[in-house]
């Protein structure tokens, strides 16, 4: 039985989580975005908590959208505007 530090274990993970994301950018839109803010409700730590001044500011901006005082940008166009100023 192969143990998590077995680098053919490792690998099959690897294959696994690039097929997962093969598979999901080519579902329709509505789902990936589901999907997307399922997995980013889930934090990676568990015990991670925000700083009172993050909670803040995340309720801020959920009240802003709310009440439609925030303008909403699609992600790609940030990424695109993002990777522009980098290049």
């Amino acid at each position: 039985m192969k143990k998590p530090g077995d680098f053919g274990l490792i690998q099959n993970m690897k294959t696994s989580a690039k097929k997962l994301v093969s598979e999901a950018l080519n579902m329709p839109k509505s789902i990936r975005t589901f999907a997307a803010e399922r997995i980013s409700e889930n934090p990676l730590d568990a015990n991670a908590e925000l700083s009172p001044e993050w909670e803040e500011e995340v309720e801020k901006r959920c009240r802003e959208l709310d009440e439609g005082t925030m303008k909403r940008i699609e992600a790609e166009e940030v990424f695109t505007k993002a990777c522009a100023r980098l290049s």
